[in-house]
């Protein structure tokens, strides 16, 4: 290692290298800061409209839950639905009894799947102890579309032998399925602006000492200047250029962090897509 250093030439190329690429980096902040402000800066009729659906979207999830206010933070919200879902699919149950045979099996086996889904996702909400980013992976690892398809099938498909009551209440579950579908994926919305500001930000602030740090190397090194310090009896050639390295990376592996969480966020998030691959 200490032969493969001392060919400065070669030390000098590959941090120039990372010198422009770091301040490609800082572009690409620039361009990341637009594109999430973009989601902000629109015309006082479409702000109106956002604003009355995210109204028009608690007034349901509150009188779905029956509460007059309906808090929004990830893990209520998704407390507060799986108690719908589980308290509407047992209500379900009483549609057996308006069907025969086989096909009061065939829905009772559907709400037996639901019910034992929603217990599952209790117990998980339990254990995640109310964090953030837990609750957000487990809305997001929640696999309600099949769920929501199947109870559409059965809607259908026993439509004209079910009284009133009996296809209100395939209706109730089927739109609590759509409201904890939609909410989740307003909270991977949300989740998605906070992490790309997060990066802009972090990106901002260690991009510009690693800079000046990598820019300093460079010249330290081409005029023969190296601090004579030892570190755990490494020689100062080996530590200088150590460190020069580990600072020049540091905004290649933030973004390497943050793209890969919200890389696996988007694969999990693809169930209620019209196809699946």
């Amino acid at each position: 290692m200490q032969q493969l250093l001392t060919e400065t030439a070669a030390v000098q190329t590959v941090l120039n290298t990372f010198l422009g690429g770091i301040i490609l980096l800082v572009s690409i902040v620039v361009s990341i800061n637009s594109f999430v402000l973009s989601y902000d800066i629109i015309s006082i009729g479409a702000q109106e409209d956002r604003l009355r659906g995210t109204v028009e979207f608690r007034r349901e999830v509150g009188q779905l839950t029956d509460t007059e206010h309906s808090t929004l933070n990830p893990t209520s919200f998704l407390s507060m639905m799986v108690g719908v879902i589980n308290q509407r699919a047992n209500e379900l149950m009483t549609v057996t009894d308006e069907l025969d045979g086989s096909d009061a099996e065939e829905i009772k086996a559907h709400i037996k799947t639901i019910l034992q889904t929603i217990e599952y996702v209790e117990k998980s909400v339990d254990q995640t102890g109310g964090g953030e980013f837990s609750t957000l992976w487990l809305g997001l690892d929640l696999n309600l579309g099949p769920l929501m398809d199947r109870s559409r099938v059965l809607h259908l498909a026993y439509a004209d032998e079910l009284s009133d009551s009996g296809e209100d209440r395939f209706e109730r579950l089927i739109r609590a399925f759509e409201l904890i579908t939609t909410g989740r994926h307003f909270f991977k919305t949300l989740y998605y602006r906070r992490e790309f500001s997060m990066l802009s930000r972090t990106l901002l602030i260690v991009s510009l000492p690693a800079i000046l740090a990598t820019a300093s190397t460079i010249l330290a090194i081409n005029a023969n200047i190296l601090p004579q310090i030892w570190v755990l009896g490494l020689s100062p050639l080996l530590t200088f250029v150590a460190a020069a390295f580990t600072i020049a990376l540091a905004p290649f592996i933030i973004l390497t962090a943050y793209m890969l969480r919200v890389a696996t966020v988007t694969l999990r998030a693809t169930d209620t897509e019209p196809f699946v691959l």
